[in-house]
């Protein structure tokens, strides 16, 4: 069968399940089984341009601005709309703008905007560099310090801790995690399981839906100090405040949590050679 013939049986395949999600999801099963794998899930993010319009319509700025740190926030869900070129920056900055009496008001999600089109600039600049530490860590370890494979216990939601169990689940089942659990996730895996940020890199972009190298490897580097003066971690207190305490009330690890401390305290424990 010539290449022409596949794409018109293809195209006809298309159109007789249009509108209709599973059959896309099981048409896309057989075409793709090569890079499907064993991986069953199906996030629950619907694509397309409707999808992204209803989104932006649904923006609130202030509200953003206010709560976007808690994972219950008022966050905009555009990323991977965005991602894919469903729709781009210059339309969400408009529909944040007409949102609001003055600019000031949005200042948070303009912010945002802002960081992302910083980043793609960088990545048009530096290409693969984004792989490659961008400056030296400043945790007082070196690079070769660092473990170069995500613990399995990790990959399998099985660490015990009910916050990164979790999160490792929703990332590998819905394509998404908010962006402060992203910064946890990272956090956790560079600095208490010390493991190079390139493996965790690589985990997110192998299952995020609005994943891509300038966004992700910029902020997990930033994670790591390497794009940063400094590392990026958390305590218990701070988890627990913007995740509204929903993992702590239920982790079997409460009472021997390695997050239940202040800063000082966890500081000199993770970097101390600093």
């Amino acid at each position: 069968m010539t290449g022409s013939a596949k794409d018109l049986l293809a195209a006809a395949a298309v159109k007789r399940i249009e509108g209709n999600r599973d059959a896309y999801v099981l048409y896309l099963r057989q075409v793709f089984a090569d890079v499907v794998g064993e991986d069953e899930a199906v996030s629950e993010t619907r694509g397309g341009l409707g999808a992204a319009q209803e989104r932006l319509a649904k923006i609130q700025p202030q509200r953003y601005g206010k709560s976007r740190n808690f994972l219950t926030g008022a966050v905009t869900g555009l990323s991977p709309y965005l991602r894919h070129g469903v729709i781009g920056l210059a339309a969400v900055r408009d529909r944040v703008r007409a949102a609001v009496a003055s600019p000031p008001q949005a200042e948070a999600l303009l912010q945002q905007l802002a960081w992302r089109d910083y980043w793609q600039r960088l990545y048009a600049r530096w290409g693969d560099r984004l792989w490659q530490d961008i400056e030296p860590h400043k945790t007082g370890w070196q690079a070769t310090d660092y473990a170069t494979d995500l613990p399995p216990a990790l990959i399998a939601a099985e660490t015990g801790l009910a916050c990164m169990d979790a999160f490792s689940r929703d990332l590998q089942t819905s394509g998404y995690l908010h962006n402060h659990a992203r910064l946890w996730l990272a956090a956790y895996v560079v600095h208490w399981c010390r493991v190079r940020w390139q493996a965790g890199a690589a985990w997110f972009l192998q299952h995020l839906l609005d994943g891509d190298p300038a966004s992700n490897n910029l902020s997990w580097q930033w994670v790591a100090s390497t794009f940063s003066h400094k590392p990026y971690f958390f305590n218990r207190q701070n988890l627990e405040r913007y995740s509204e305490g929903k993992y702590c009330r239920q982790c079997p690890m409460g009472d021997r949590c390695p997050f239940d401390a202040p800063y000082e305290e966890l500081e000199t424990r993770l970097f101390p050679h600093k």
